[in-house]
């Protein structure tokens, strides 16, 4: 089986549904299946086969899910393009990737050949709406993500069919998706947060979805009392930012809402009490990656627990590593390593960093992390960002945690800088407000923590550098 046999479940069966809403116009899952035959029958014109690839660098809209959705009907790989991307990093991907087109709706970065989604609307528009298809199995690539190379070039995950099914029919089995759901996404399509989770569960689900170009501040409440929808995946960001809404709307929002879904950065425990206290919903925390898109989950049905991430999704086997390659005792500290369906057919074009990244069939995710007796898995941050002072370990989260409990603060993160006797030590970046004091939060910091953990200043800043998906760049803040 591929994703296609799976998506007919929608295209087929559900051909009348209405499916998608996005600026106002309004696709049933059957125009779906044909606007994608059309792309499908444009990329045939264009000369492209099973196994090239495609490059996005497209903002959120209809013509990009029809291109994946093209693309899996032909073989053809999918190659997402982060929009954030500047010359540099765009250069790397398309030089890596090689694809034979490249897709966007703005000047492409370094000034590359691009069909511009204004043009590409037009060519689409009088091709066959016939259905088109190339046999592909499972086990055929679907897409190729880049990692975010935040310590290095960004390598190419290559996704595939059974990657995808295997992440989409655990969501919508585990976080009891329906077609009944009506699912509101904000995320950017090119993040596999937004493709592998949000389009593969709407497409498989048969849920009716509208898609937001990106998510707006200032339109969040107009959107959520328009559409009512019952689900809604999100990053810490996001919910940080729907805290500021009025408490009757708020309410009004978490009457009609089913499930809010959180990953790609941790939730900070505090935002998830004072949205459980908002709102009237505990946020359902998970954790993926590109390589591995969806690990494990805290229930739908049972305690979800501030902090940790849950327990294995189906199929998927996890466990915390020590250095020397044994397994950690029960609370004892490593590394998460994975094995299942979901886990990524390797790096595009580096056998070496693929061979690397397993362990005896296990992937390590390189987050350090730790197991409850009851089978709860917490993260503790990166392996990279492990601070070792004096000989002592520091999980720059714990710091981050408690900082981010504190008034006066509303973003923080701790990194390490080089000590000539210690090693390292901790200093902190503080985005404050008005009440914000120094002097009180070192106080607190020492009633807190042994001393080798309390960072040696507190620095102040405008905001953190991040992600699209909100993860900190922490190679990026101002040097002390």
């Amino acid at each position: 089986m591929n994703l296609i046999d799976l998506f007919d479940l929608s295209f087929k069966d559900r051909k009348d549904k209405k499916a998608i809403t996005f600026n106002g116009q309004s696709f049933t899952f059957g125009e779906i299946d044909q606007r994608s035959n059309q792309m499908a029958h444009f990329l045939i014109e264009k000369r492209l086969v099973s196994g090239d690839r495609i490059c996005v660098y497209l903002e959120n809209c209809v013509e990009m899910i029809d291109l994946y959705i093209a693309c899996a009907k032909l073989g053809v790989i999918f190659v997402p393009i982060n929009i954030l991307y500047k010359e540099r990093e765009v250069t790397h991907i398309l030089s890596d990737a090689e694809p034979k087109l490249l897709f966007a709706d703005v000047p492409v970065p370094g000034g590359f050949e691009a069909i511009q989604l204004e043009d590409l609307i037009v060519e689409v528009c009088n091709q066959s709406v016939q259905s088109i298809s190339v046999r592909t199995t499972g086990d055929s690539p679907a897409a190729i993500v880049y990692t975010s190379g935040t310590t290095g070039m960004s390598k190419g995950a290559i996704l595939t069919h059974n990657n995808f099914i295997s992440n989409g029919q655990n969501l919508v089995t585990c976080w009891k998706i329906t077609e009944n759901d009506k699912f509101l996404l904000a995320l950017p399509l090119f993040h596999v947060h937004s493709l592998a989770n949000g389009i593969h569960s709407w497409l498989i689900s048969g849920c009716e979805m509208k898609l937001l170009v990106r998510f707006e501040h200032q339109k969040a409440a107009d959107e959520f009392l328009d559409f009512k929808p019952t689900l809604f995946y999100g990053v810490p960001t996001i919910y940080i930012r729907l805290l500021d809404q009025p408490n009757e709307i708020a309410q009004q929002i978490g009457k009609n809402a089913r499930l809010f879904v959180c990953g790609s950065a941790p939730l900070p425990a505090q935002v998830m009490e004072d949205f459980e206290s908002k709102y009237g919903h505990v946020i359902l925390e998970r954790y993926g990656m590109t390589e591995t898109l969806m690990n494990i989950s805290n229930p739908y049905t049972g305690e979800r627990r501030a902090g940790t991430v849950g327990f294995p999704l189906p199929g998927i086997s996890a466990k915390i590593l020590l250095p020397n390659g044994q397994l950690a005792a029960i609370d004892e500290e490593g590394e998460v390593c994975v094995k299942g369906p979901n886990v990524f057919y390797g790096y595009w074009k580096r056998e070496q960093a693929t061979a690397e990244a397993f362990i005896d069939g296990y992937f390590k995710t390189g987050d350090m992390g730790i197991l409850s007796e009851d089978g709860y898995f917490t993260l503790k941050g990166r392996k990279s960002d492990l601070i070792i002072s004096g000989g002592f370990n520091i999980y720059p989260r714990e710091i981050e945690e408690f900082l981010l409990e504190q008034n006066g603060v509303l973003e923080a993160a701790v990194v390490g800088i080089p000590h000539e006797t210690r090693g390292e030590m901790p200093i902190a970046y503080i985005v404050p407000n008005e009440s914000y004091n120094e002097q009180e939060i070192e106080d607190l910091c020492k009633k807190t923590f042994a001393s080798f953990k309390i960072p040696r200043s507190f620095i102040t800043v405008d905001n953190l550098p991040r992600t699209a998906l909100g993860k900190v760049q922490k190679h990026l803040l101002p040097k002390p």
